[in-house]
């Protein structure tokens, strides 16, 4: 390797590890927490711009504080639980019939609540704690009505009930439900 190679390989270690190091940069839509490996999960959220931190001593995280779109349908791939959505949930109707349901939740990240979301459940929040609770609490919701109900006649009142429940469990975690939308009952 020439002279002139190896100091650009030189260059480009010190520009993409060192000084990429003592910075933060968050795009817009999303906050950055911080780990610091004396304090542990800072408090503090960084909001988008560009902001220093202490390289090797603390290691930057970016949450995205958008609405969210978690899918449930056929589309979904179970060998992707990181990814945000889920297969089509399987439920009893209180006339005892076995229903499929396919839909949409609208979740947002409240950016306040972020370094606990991160201290106390880990970045994968979405396998914790989002994807057992939809099932859970939409299984329960749809034993209270009878397949015609939730199929036609009262599907809006079904679907306000399945945001108001899930917003109380969710809420407190840190995550805001903004609409849970029926797409397919079958």
């Amino acid at each position: 390797m020439s002279d002139e190679g190896l100091d650009k390989l030189m260059y480009s270690f010190v520009v993409e590890d060192v000084l990429k190091g003592f910075f933060i940069q968050v795009p817009p839509g999303y906050v950055a927490c911080v780990y610091d490996l004396g304090r542990g999960v800072l408090k503090k959220i960084y909001k988008p711009g560009l902001h220093l931190k202490i390289p090797f001593w603390q290691k930057a995280m970016l949450f995205n504080t958008q609405t969210l779109e978690y899918g449930i349908s056929k589309k979904f791939n179970p060998d992707k639980p990181e990814l945000l959505g889920d297969q089509p949930i399987t439920a009893t109707t209180r006339d005892a019939k076995k229903i499929s349901i396919e839909g949409t939740i609208l979740l947002r990240l409240d950016p306040e609540q972020i370094p606990e979301i991160w201290q106390s459940i880990g970045q994968n929040f979405v396998e914790k704690i989002v994807r057992p609770t939809i099932q859970s609490r939409i299984r329960m919701i749809a034993a209270k009505y009878s397949f015609d109900e939730v199929a036609t006649i009262k599907r809006a009142e079904f679907e306000i009930a399945t945001r108001q429940e899930l917003e109380r469990i969710l809420y407190p975690r840190g995550i805001f439900v903004e609409n849970a939308l029926l797409k397919e009952v079958y």
